[in-house]
């Protein structure tokens, strides 16, 4: 068997990478529901004119925010609502970032897996030793 740079036989770093793959599917498998988009809690202050100038606030209230087709789109929530709707968000970057790392995993593998171009000679000129 070749050894790598790092000292390990090519079929155990394979392995690993392989192993490492299937861990990262099974985590998001787990993966309760996604969303993309943010949550903004809003409180809207207010003066109110009794005697003595006052404020007052109302909310919190709670937008959801997405992309559809290219447009921003505001969905208003209740409070239950928006920490559903936080969760998935959050579920959505945990999944961004397991496919981000499978993809590194995937490409290492298939390099590892197979035999690349061999690298041309370089050339030197005549005028240089």
């Amino acid at each position: 068997m070749q050894e790598g740079k790092d000292g390990m036989r090519k079929s155990d770093r394979e392995e690993d990478l392989r192993r490492e793959l299937q861990e990262l599917a099974s985590r998001l498998a787990a993966t309760g529901p996604i969303l993309q988009g943010s949550i903004t809690e809003r409180v809207i202050p207010r003066q109110v004119r009794t005697g003595k100038a006052r404020e007052n606030t109302y909310g919190p209230y709670y937008q959801w925010t997405y992309k559809s087709a290219g447009k921003t789109v505001t969905v208003n929530l209740t409070a239950n609502q928006a920490k559903l709707f936080g969760e998935a968000i959050k579920n959505n970057r945990t999944v961004e970032n397991i496919l981000r790392t499978m993809r590194e995993l995937s490409r290492q593998l298939c390099e590892q897996s197979t035999t690349g171009v061999k690298k041309r000679t370089r050339r030197r000129s005549p005028d240089k030793p």
